[in-house]
């Protein structure tokens, strides 16, 4: 089944062609180095950056494939969460190619288009799951019982592990985004340097908050400046902040693996590329089984709102000129497919 992808919900412009799931073509334009200059994205400009590149990336794709439009099955579009603006430029293309070639057109919910991209480096794998979604915007735990029926049974009751490393970053004078320079500086310091919180890690629920180790952070600067030290200890305190995202994170995926009685645990979002992370799920890989997708699927991408869009496209699922995006539109405790 040939699906056409379309991604722009926040600061990647992408589009990709998959074959079941095989990734035909997965390209993607990154607008980080337009914001960086601001320290996080801004929508308007992000808006107008997916206007002026989806038209060139799609004709890209073309010639690169050689793909005759006409032969596709449907086309998949992230419909939100994320950027109004910039989803709606995503949408709107989407709809002038379906127009054009009379086809089939899905709108996917960003979360879940992160859940699919595992299944484009893993297509044995099936439900039932638990997904620890890290990102920018989210961290969520999130059981699947069925490809259609995803629950969340945790979330972030403040900021997302993502906008955390964003804030810390910042605090240690490191650049945006927060999460890779966090993790490159991390490298060379020692995780046990400063005894950072971990917030609700013993807690009954799977929900998390990230806040209160922000301020942690912010706490120590002050009194590491007011002792009169005279350059701070940032790779430390980069390890150190880092290390205790990362154990609360672990310890309530796998908490709420275990209770649920659920042996296979899947990462997706942007923070799965973290290299800490991933070095530390081997204190976990005897008792679960982790799915971990590729560094070029972890962050926002078109081939995994394709895969998620397949199966609605398999269901015979067509929103047609009706399709319209929402910034944040999943519910409390299911997220609308």
């Amino acid at each position: 089944m040939l699906v056409l992808g379309i991604e722009t919900s926040c600061d990647e412009t992408s589009i990709a062609l998959i074959d079941g799931n095989e990734v035909i073509a997965n390209l993607v334009y990154s607008q980080i180095q337009t914001h960086r200059k601001f320290g996080g994205v801004v929508p308007e400009i992000a808006a107008r950056e997916h206007l002026k590149k989806l038209p060139l990336l799609f004709s890209q794709l073309v010639e690169e494939t050689k793909i005759d439009v006409s032969t596709i099955d449907g086309i998949a579009v992230t419909k939100g969460p994320g950027l109004i603006g910039a989803l709606l430029v995503g949408v709107s293309f989407a709809k002038g190619l379906a127009k054009r070639y009379g086809k089939k057109l899905v709108g996917v919910n960003h979360i879940v288009g992160h859940v699919y991209a595992n299944y484009l480096a893993y297509p044995e794998l099936q439900p039932p799951y638990i997904v620890l979604m890290v990102s920018g915007g989210h961290t969520l735990i999130l059981k699947v019982e069925n490809n259609l029926n995803i629950s969340i049974i945790g979330r972030s009751v403040d900021d997302a592990v993502g906008e955390a490393f964003d804030k810390i970053a910042r605090l240690l004078g490191l650049g945006y985004p927060g999460g890779p320079e966090i993790d490159k500086t991390a490298k060379t310091g020692n995780p046990k340097a400063f005894q950072f919180p971990r917030p609700k890690m013993y807690d009954s629920d799977y929900d998390f908050s990230f806040s209160g180790l922000k301020t942690s952070v912010l706490y120590e600067i002050r009194k590491l400046e007011t002792g009169g030290i005279k350059e701070l200890p940032v790779n430390d305190l980069s390890a150190s902040a880092q290390e205790a995202m990362i154990d609360v994170l672990l310890y309530k995926v796998t908490k709420a693996a275990k209770e649920n009685d659920i042996s296979n645990i899947v990462l997706a979002g942007g923070v799965a590329a973290n290299s800490r992370l991933r070095e530390k799920l081997a204190e976990y890989s005897s008792n679960f089984n982790f799915y971990i997708p590729p560094l070029e699927y972890c962050s926002d991408n078109a081939a995994m709102i394709a895969r998620a869009g397949l199966e609605l496209l398999k269901e015979g699922k067509d929103d047609g000129f009706t399709l319209e995006p929402s910034p944040n539109f999943f519910e409390m405790s299911e997220i609308q497919y």
